[in-house]
């Protein structure tokens, strides 16, 4: 199995989703207001603590609300600067150190912004406000309030604050991705996890219902026979009994594997057919096996295999066995001793062509015994095909009986 590649997820700390995250982003708010509170009251003007009040009390929600809570200190400092600008005494002191609620609003802007243009607009209205105030507002009687080395200051202040808070952002958003990451990671390890699952479950139920349905339909009918004979034909129920213990046997040791597969994980990978649980190693000539079991159950079977040695993978000779048995099992559970089955397999161009006809003992297809539904073991096997890349039919065939055509793109060992 290729090994996953482990995403970092970052830390509670470091999210705004954290419980204690949230718990330090709103005692730093807190913080920040206090502090411009506690500067504007180191003013004596009539305004200053009232201005210096509500630029705090704005920055509460300056993370649910950047840009309105910018808009509000700027305002907040508009009227500051007018108050301080009246021909008779200031009401108010400018600039004053609790003008900083501005470039907490900026960096608030800059970090917690969702659009892209907007920390860059919080940083350039700043710094022209500030540039602004070399000149003043000569039409609103507004005197210039900065002198030009001051201005030098409040800048190098301004875009240290901005670049701080734009490196923030950035690591916030980078956070976010990896969190996102991480989540995504997990619920495609969660989905692959749960397909493993069916495959497994859909291998083992495959396993067990060849194992099981042909290793009973052969017994069955021996059984059946031998029953039949014993009287007449001590010989002939002692060969069926032979074969009906050779059988169990093999379905024994073919469901301790699934067991050993259920109990213990899978030990035995290399001998994987088509992912479901390991089993011994078949080649084409077990098909002659099973072909004289299903003869001495009574069918006629005529077996035709043209494909050169070493030309099929180990898996693809498994799922062509595998096929060929449950078509002899459908035959043996549906039309009974008497019927007679053809099979042949062939390579063609890089394919291996597999066809299975019976004549459904005479009767008419669709009707008594010929009229197989297939259920699970026609579903087996299509998943089987599925599964090797190729393709696969089953019907009846005209008249009566059945036939089973599959295809399987092969690979030269």
């Amino acid at each position: 199995m290729a090994e996953e590649r482990t995403v970092p997820v970052p830390s509670s700390w470091m999210t705004p989703s954290g419980r204690y995250g949230r718990a330090v982003a709103r005692a730093c708010d807190i913080g920040v207001a206090l502090v411009v509170l506690a500067a504007a009251e180191y003013y004596g003007s009539e305004y200053d603590l009232l201005l210096g009040g509500l630029m705090a009390l704005s920055l509460l929600p300056r993370r649910r609300f950047p840009v309105t809570v910018m808009a509000v200190v700027l305002a907040l400092s508009v009227v500051q600067f007018v108050l301080y600008d009246l021909p008779d005494l200031p009401l108010a002191s400018a600039p004053a150190s609790y003008d900083v609620a501005v470039l907490f609003a900026m960096m608030s802007v800059v970090h917690h912004s969702r659009t892209t243009w907007m920390p860059y607009l919080a940083g350039a209205v700043v710094l022209l406000a500030t540039a602004a105030g070399t000149v003043g507002v000569p039409a609103a009687g507004i005197e210039p309030f900065v002198d030009p080395e001051s201005l030098l200051i409040y800048w190098g202040l301004t875009l240290t604050v901005w670049l701080t808070a734009f490196a923030l952002h950035t690591r916030r958003l980078y956070a976010e991705s990896q969190a996102a990451r991480a989540r995504h990671v997990e619920r495609e390890q969660e989905q692959r996890a749960r397909l493993a699952a069916a495959r497994e479950r859909a291998g083992i139920a495959r396993e067990l219902h060849d194992v099981v349905a042909h290793s009973l339909a052969v017994m069955i009918l021996q059984a059946d026979g031998a029953g039949a004979v014993l009287r007449k034909s001590p010989d002939t129920a002692e060969s069926a009994l032979k074969t009906i213990a050779a059988t169990g046997r093999d379905a024994i040791d073919d469901m301790h594997r699934i067991v050993r597969v259920l109990r213990e994980g899978n030990p035995d990978s290399a001998d994987f057919a088509d992912g479901g649980p390991p089993r011994r190693l078949v080649t084409l000539d077990e098909i002659q096996v099973v072909a004289e079991r299903a003869r001495a159950a009574g069918l006629t079977v005529d077996v035709s295999v043209e494909v050169g040695e070493g030309r099929l993978s180990p898996a693809e000779e498994m799922t062509a066995f595998r096929i060929v048995q449950e078509c002899l099992t459908n035959v043996l559970r549906h039309a009974g001793a008497g019927a007679g089955v053809d099979i042949r397999l062939h390579e063609e161009r890089g394919t291996l062509l597999i066809e299975v006809v019976d004549d459904g003992a005479g009767a008419l297809a669709g009707r008594g015994a010929g009229g197989r539904s297939g259920g699970n073991g026609l579903v087996g096997m299509r998943e089987r095909v599925e599964l090797a890349g190729g393709g696969f039919e089953a019907g009846p065939r005209l008249g009566s009986g059945w036939h089973v055509r599959a295809s399987i793109p092969t690979r030269t060992k």
